[in-house]
């Protein structure tokens, strides 16, 4: 037996002991922080980044690259565009922080078993300072698409209507764009609304389409790269605001939609996929409004809200 094969299997690997202990001192460097959350939170990340770079034996060149992604992302970031936020969306980050947290599920019995309507992911195209519009109005605007009567109910888990509870909608148009995609400054498919005092809610929007997440960055070329759509189904989206409840922020998406299984974000949910139901040209809309000889579609939507201490 040779020298060197001797060192190899009578002693421990020099070099896994170095990278252990190299980890082991970065976390205690945090020991200090009076924080206890701060301290877990640094901790865990570093043990688990630790472990990655060791499993995956990361190069020099592949960790230059990776800070040269990170620092393109960041140049790309701006008060219009997040290009973080669309990271942690396409890595499932975004999705697994709502997972964790989605009251949801909390009390349910079965895996599968919900007490709430699911949440799922904000998505980079919220914007505060949507106007106020009515019940019944249409909150489309001036964008492009065909019309779609939206109503339902907002209710406690146990069935209690909640009235006065604030449902900020926003979507794409039929091009897949948003309003603040646009370069004129429009505010268009995009509104907050109340509930009356029996928890209902109804307005009309737009039927939602698929359309591809930003991917003229350095998300999109990640994307590419690893041969993923960059394809979101076609969603709308909701945000539900009540006082003593959790704030649920979700979508419905399609039944039928080809892409509700593979979603760009991950955020696709069986219990938001609705039905929106076709409405020929001439059948009369719910509220006797006149759409110039075009067809819509109606969807129903019972938004279940968990209790602040639920």
């Amino acid at each position: 037996m040779t020298p060197r094969e001797t060192s190899s299997t009578s002693h421990p690997d020099i070099r896994a002991v170095r990278e252990r202990e190299l980890t082991d001192r970065v976390v205690r460097s945090f020991s200090a922080t009076t924080d206890p959350r701060v301290r877990e939170l640094m901790g865990a990340l570093v043990r688990h980044l630790h472990a990655f770079l060791r499993e995956v034996r990361l190069t020099e060149p592949e960790w230059q690259r990776a800070i040269e992604f990170l620092t393109d992302v960041g140049h790309l970031t701006d008060e219009h565009r997040q290009e973080f936020v669309l990271l942690s969306d396409v890595l499932g980050a975004s999705m697994q922080t709502i997972t964790v947290n989605d009251p949801a599920a909390a009390g349910a019995d079965e895996p599968g078993e919900v007490t709430a309507t699911e949440a799922t992911v904000l998505g980079p195209f919220f914007v505060e300072g949507s106007p106020r519009v009515a019940l019944g109005a249409d909150l489309a605007g001036s964008a492009p698409g065909e019309p779609c009567w939206v109503e339902g109910t907002v209710t406690d888990t146990a069935g209690a209507p909640v009235p006065g509870a604030r449902i900020e909608v926003w979507e794409a148009d039929e091009s897949g764009r948003y309003d603040v995609q646009y370069p004129d400054g429009r505010v268009a498919g995009r509104a907050h609304l109340f509930t009356d005092e029996d928890g209902g809610y109804r307005f009309w929007a737009l039927t939602p389409t698929p359309y591809p997440i930003p991917h003229d960055g350095p998300v999109g070329a990640l994307l590419a790269a690893t041969g993923r759509s960059p394809m979101r189904a076609a969603h709308l989206h909701f945000m539900v605001d009540a006082e003593g409840f959790h704030r649920l922020v979700t979508h419905i998406f399609v039944r039928g939609d080809e892409l509700l299984g593979d979603d760009a974000v991950f955020g696709v949910r069986e219990s938001l996929v609705k039905t929106f139901e076709r409405q020929p040209s001439d059948a009369a809309t719910p509220d006797g409004r006149a759409l110039g000889g075009r067809a819509w579609s109606r969807v129903r939507f019972d938004i279940l809200l968990a209790r602040g201490d639920e």
